[in-house]
């Protein structure tokens, strides 16, 4: 069969529909939806020279997507990412392939030196990745909580001078998140590590996402200081997830992620939001631990695949 790969038309309402609607049969346990795909695309960083690509049938049906781009807040230069999904009902058709070499070749010219791809942990996928010279990495899992009908722990009681406040009561100085985002996400267990450091792009693609519910945001303040979170995303359709949960390093230990994630969670519900999911690395016992505590179940893994790209000095 004939696939044709192109850059998703961002302009196009069909094409971004068409997009999402594989990204939500390959990946129903992330949120998805034309608005966000079209605001990261056209909000990214100028160094992430991201892309977006689409394998079509030459009838012009999509069946796969493709998520390219450099990983530019990485400390180490030349890291770069292309997660592919193809839709379960076409694979076997090629476009799994067609998007990957279009990808490798694109950031093979832009300077990449190592690309990363998430595979979903699965034999025929695994299998993909190491025909085409990829090596196994970190794993991670989703994580799936039904809170419909789950029975939510209460909200822990807060200890003396500790308090809780929406992400909304940062809106005209949220710089004291972006600070705690920074040093948390330093400290998250991954292949490939991030820096968070510049503000501005903080503030245009995190802050101002269109997914992020700035009402189920949770923060946990410490006389005053901003001492953990849990970042919620929704989809303003009965899905809500967390997308960074965590702890300033001198406050850990305390509990405080697992006060401010409850608290979200249960305002979630209150809401009407009936699915929450998270991911989590399989290394980080600490956050597995709060989200089994939770409720939250497994249904899916991945593991990240990497592979030195042609020209470079491993290579």
């Amino acid at each position: 069969m004939t696939i044709l790969v192109r850059d998703l038309r961002p302009t196009d309402p069909a094409d971004l529909e068409a997009f999402v609607r594989v990204r939500r049969a390959a990946l129903p346990f992330m949120i998805a939806t034309p608005e966000i795909t079209g605001f990261e695309l056209a909000g990214a960083h100028p160094d992430k020279r991201y892309r977006l690509l689409v394998a079509e049938t030459a009838e012009g049906e999509v069946i796969g997507t493709a998520q390219v781009g450099f990983a530019y807040e990485s400390p180490e230069p030349g890291r770069s990412f292309a997660n592919t999904y193809v839709h379960p009902d076409r694979r076997g058709l090629g476009a799994g392939t067609a998007l990957l070499r279009t990808a490798e070749a694109y950031l093979a010219a832009e300077g990449a030196t190592e690309l990363f791809v998430w595979v979903l942990d699965e034999p025929a996928n695994r299998a993909f990745a190491e025909r085409h010279g990829y090596r196994a990495g970190r794993s991670a899992h989703f994580l799936r909580l039904d809170l419909a009908h789950a029975a939510l722990p209460p909200v822990p009681e807060l200890p003396a001078g500790v308090e809780l406040r929406p992400a909304s009561a940062f809106a005209a100085d949220p710089r004291p998140l972006f600070t705690a985002d920074a040093e948390t996400t330093a400290d998250e267990p991954s292949d490939v590590g991030t820096e968070l450091d510049d503000y501005q792009d903080w503030l245009r693609s995190t802050w101002n996402h269109p997914a992020l519910d700035k009402e189920l945001t949770v923060v946990a303040l410490v006389d005053g200081e901003v001492a953990a979170f849990t970042a919620a995303h929704t989809d303003g359709a009965g899905r809500y997830a967390s997308a960074m949960t965590g702890t300033r390093r001198a406050h850990r230990g305390r509990g405080l992620a697992k006060l401010a994630k409850a608290a979200s969670l249960h305002r979630a519900r209150a809401a009407g939001y009936t699915e929450a999911f998270t991911g989590n690395d399989s290394g980080n016992g600490p956050m597995l631990a709060i989200n089994e505590w939770f409720g939250y179940e497994i249904c899916a893994a991945e593991t990240r695949y990497a592979k030195r790209l042609a020209g470079s000095s491993e290579a």
